[in-house]
C-alpha cells in the first residue's frame, strides 16, 4: 500500500501540471506576453527549491490560478486533485467581480487567515510576479505599469502588505527575496 500511496502522490504532481497545461493553453501573460504556463510552472519550481516536498502544496502552484482565471470548474479540480491541493487554491483565488483595491484587500486577508501552505505558495507566486515584472520593465521600461489594472503606487502598496503578512508567519529565507525583490520594483521608475 505504501508503494501505491507514493505512485499517487507522483500523480497528483504530474495531474496537476498537465490541468494547468491545458487550462492555460492559449494565455499569455500580460506583463511580458509570454505563454501562461510559465508563471505557474515557475511557482512550483520555486517551491520545490525551497525544500517543499509535500504533493498537494506542489500541486495548488501549478493550479493556484485555473480557478481565477480560467472556466475550469471546482468541482472537476477538486475530483482531479484532492481537498487538500484545492483547499489551497480556494483560499488563494481572488474574487474578480470586485474592484482591485478591494480584491486586493480580500485576498491579503485570505492569506493571512490562512494555513502555511497557503502562505508558501502566495509568497512564491508573488516572487515570480516580481521576478517577471523585473524582466519585462528591462525591455519595456515605464510603459510595464501601463499592464496592470492599478497604478505603480498601489502595486507596490499591496506588495508591502504582502510583505508584512509573510515576515509576521513565516520563517523561510524566500521572505528575504520577496523583500529584496520589492526595493528592486520600488527604484523602478
Amino acid at each position: 500500500m505504501e508503494k501505491g500511496n507514493r505512485k499517487q502522490k507522483a500523480n497528483l504532481v504530474m495531474t496537476a501540471a498537465s490541468i494547468a497545461a491545458f487550462a492555460h493553453n492559449d494565455q499569455k501573460r500580460k506583463v511580458d506576453n509570454t505563454p501562461y504556463i510559465f508563471h505557474p510552472m515557475a511557482v512550483a519550481q520555486k517551491l520545490a527549491c525551497a525544500g517543499i516536498s509535500d504533493e498537494a502544496i506542489i500541486a495548488a502552484a501549478l493550479v493556484h490560478d485555473v480557478l481565477e482565471d480560467t472556466d475550469y470548474s471546482e468541482d472537476k479540480l477538486r475530483e482531479e486533485l484532492g481537498d487538500d491541493a484545492i483547499d489551497i487554491v480556494k483560499t488563494l483565488t481572488a474574487d474578480n467581480t470586485l474592484p482591485w483595491p478591494e480584491k486586493k484587500k480580500k485576498y491579503a486577508q485570505n492569506v493571512k487567515n490562512g494555513s502555511a501552505a497557503v502562505k508558501m505558495v502566495a509568497l512564491a507566486d508573488k516572487i515570480t510576479n516580481l521576478e517577471n515584472l523585473l524582466e519585462a520593465h528591462k525591455k519595456q521600461g515605464k510603459a510595464v505599469w501601463d499592464r496592470f489594472n492599478a497604478p505603480r503606487e498601489q502595486k507596490i502598496r499591496f506588495e508591502e502588505e504582502m510583505l508584512a503578512i509573510f515576515k509576521e508567519a513565516l520563517n523561510d529565507p524566500l521572505v528575504a527575496d520577496y523583500e529584496i525583490l520589492i526595493a528592486k520594483v520600488k527604484a523602478l521608475e
